[in-house]
């Protein structure tokens, strides 16, 4: 046995099933987070194209970063993700445009808020992981910095 599948398991995790649809999760940066930790813990060939997904595509830094982790921690030679300081979803501005634009003139920012959280609770969560405890400022300037409607006469 060799010092690598010492420190790793190097079978699929008995919860494979369910860390893969965890991992994948659109809506929930933490259970994402949680599974690539999990995913870490076990050196197979799965795992590794799960984690390597994952630290190439979730819009999320700290997740991209969890599987760079875990790939590093394999002996792979990977390349760190680069944090990408735009729209993390595709579109993500102009849904936020297009909410704010759904809303009575007079709308205060929670309105705003709990509307983006039930419309696209996947924009939302993705910010919300980015952004960290600055989330909420980022959000109000975003809504702040959008043209809202204009009142009727």
């Amino acid at each position: 046995m060799n010092f690598l599948s010492q420190q790793f398991n190097t079978t699929l995790p008995p919860n494979y099933d369910e860390l893969k649809k965890a991992v994948n999760r659109t809506a929930n940066w933490k259970e994402r987070l949680a599974a690539v930790e999990e995913l870490g813990k076990w050196k197979h060939k799965q795992t590794i194209d799960m984690l390597t997904h994952r630290m190439e595509n979730d819009p999320v830094y700290k997740v991209q970063l969890a599987a760079f982790d875990a790939l590093q921690d394999f002996g792979l030679e990977v390349d760190m993700p680069t944090h990408k300081k735009f729209d993390l979803i595709k579109d993500a501005s102009k849904t936020l445009v297009r909410i704010k634009k759904s809303l009575p003139h007079d709308h205060k920012f929670e309105d705003f808020k709990v509307k983006l959280q039930k419309m696209r609770v996947d924009i939302y969560d993705t910010y919300k992981g980015d952004k960290g405890e600055d989330f909420d400022q980022w959000l109000e300037d975003q809504w702040k910095s959008i043209p809202g409607r204009q009142a009727r006469k």
